[in-house]
């Protein structure tokens, strides 16, 4: 039993060579006698790298309303390309039919809660351009700026668009016209019509009621 002698060559080159002595009662590892590269490759031409990122929360501030008996409103923001956009909505006004009545005179509980119509061209407001703020005959809740109001020539005062988050609409029964009413008490305004050819920011003309609207002065405070 003597010790045997293997030589090996290396296929990428004629020079270099490998002797092996082994015993033969033992069998030689085949990853003994082949090569091994100086600098393995790895397996993979690609790797990947995943980093977690926790979401940020949403907030939702809630602050004090101003002039409205002391009642809360929540605040909702968003992005849209950056800039932080805030609306706030009025809270809402509740009384009795007893209790309207009671606030009212008696054409401004016809107009704004029975939804009657004033006669066109009689409003105090059709051909008033003065600088302020409009608001809700019946509850105060601020509704147009004067900014937005523009001489339609339709008999009543009209106006292109609302307070974010002041005005709800609602189709009318027939189905014809689109109703316009306070959203914090429901009182009625009027009708919005859309794509009369008005040139204004939003081709709308919200056809509102005097009676249901009371100006306030820009020098003056709405608390007031």
């Amino acid at each position: 039993m003597g010790l045997h002698i293997l030589r090996s060559s290396s296929p990428l080159s004629s020079s270099a060579s490998k002797t092996i002595i082994f015993n033969p009662t033992t069998t030689p590892a085949l990853s003994n006698l082949l090569p091994r590269p100086s600098n393995p490759s790895p397996t993979s031409l690609f790797r990947t790298h995943f980093r977690a990122f926790s979401p940020k929360p949403i907030k939702s501030v809630i602050t004090p309303a101003i002039g409205f008996g002391g009642s809360l409103q929540t605040t909702k923001r968003s992005f849209r390309g950056g800039v932080v956009v805030a609306m706030a909505a009025p809270g809402p006004v509740q009384k009795s039919e007893e209790e309207w009545r009671a606030v009212l005179s008696p054409e401004q509980f016809r107009i704004l809660r029975q939804k009657g119509t004033e006669y066109p061209g009689t409003g105090v407001y059709d051909k008033f351009f003065e600088e302020g703020v409009y608001t809700c005959a019946g509850c105060g809740t601020p509704l147009y700026k004067s900014t937005t109001k523009f001489n339609s020539g339709c008999g009543w005062p009209a106006f292109y668009e609302g307070l974010p988050g002041a005005i709800n609409s609602v189709p009318d029964r027939d189905g014809m016209r689109v109703e316009i009413t306070c959203a914090a008490c429901g009182g009625h305004l009027g009708h919005v019509f859309k794509g009369e050819g008005f040139r204004t920011p939003t081709d709308e003309r919200h056809c509102v009621n005097s009676v249901s609207l009371k100006f306030t002065p820009a020098n003056s405070n709405l608390s007031e």
